[in-house]
């Protein structure tokens, strides 16, 4: 039996007034973050990503924060990661030298905290959501954890969040999120050219937070109402220089009220 030796380094760290400190850092080789394996389907794929994505198009989060799908997170260097299909983490910053293997992954003790939210969705009744999940994530200290089950497979609800107390989650009567100041809604409509219901991140008065398409065509529409209104005023002068020529006046030559005080 192969036994594994754990070792640590010091690694001098700057901080915010400039001096640097030193601290001990466990050495992670033993650690996989990733396995390579393909272990999601479609339909949890394109939820994962409308989860993330219009929290980095949105203003509405402070930055930093750091939101990804299918990340582990680690909550110590024994022991294997929790993968959630999604989660939060606010005021994190992603290390520049991500390749690195202590940045690979969420490593609890590297940005200093748990994320602050946790997203599973429900697919099959083997993924223990419920239970252990359930259990693990409060180990973790989460704030809140989020079970989306289109299928109801493992609850009644389709959507339900949990809120952390004293150690123990305990279900909210809403879908809001106050400590992150989002909420949570399921929401009906064409992601990525497929119709279904989604849950999407809503502002806590339920507005969406648009994903870049989104916001593309909300521009696109602002430009063409622009543009109508800009047509029609066009439009209406032309009509009223039309009316002023048949009264033999040319309006070129017509100066109004305003401009003959501004020309005084």
């Amino acid at each position: 039996m192969t036994e594994t030796v754990l070792t640590a380094e010091v690694v001098a760290e700057p901080i915010r007034n400039g001096a640097v400190v030193d601290y001990i850092r466990p050495t992670i080789n033993h650690i996989i973050t990733e396995d390579d394996e393909p272990v999601d389907n479609l339909p949890s794929e394109k939820k994962q990503r409308l989860l993330v994505e219009p929290l980095y198009t949105s203003t509405r989060l402070p930055r930093p924060f750091l939101a990804a799908a299918n990340v582990g997170v680690f909550g110590g260097i024994h022991g294997s990661p929790i993968v959630p299909d999604m989660f939060l983490s606010l005021n994190v910053s992603v290390a520049d030298d991500w390749w690195a293997q202590e940045h690979r992954s969420y490593f609890i003790w590297e940005f200093g905290k748990a994320p602050d939210v946790v997203i599973e969705i429900v697919s099959n009744r083997r993924g223990g959501e419920t239970s252990s999940k359930l259990r693990k994530y409060a180990q973790l200290g989460i704030p809140y954890y989020v079970i989306d089950d289109p299928q109801r497979l493992v609850q009644e609800q389709e959507l339900r969040i949990y809120e952390l107390h004293a150690g123990q989650y305990f279900p909210r009567s809403d879908f809001r999120l106050p400590h992150v100041n989002l909420a949570l809604t399921l929401w009906e409509g064409v992601f990525e050219d497929k119709f279904d219901r989604w849950l999407r991140w809503c502002e806590t008065d339920g507005n969406l937070l648009p994903t870049g398409a989104e916001l593309a065509e909300q521009e696109h529409q602002r430009a063409e109402q622009e543009h109508q209104r800009a047509e029609q005023e066009h439009q209406r002068a032309e009509k009223y220089a039309a009316h002023l020529r048949a009264l033999g006046i040319d309006p070129d030559q017509l100066l109004t009220t305003t401009e003959l005080e501004d020309s005084k």
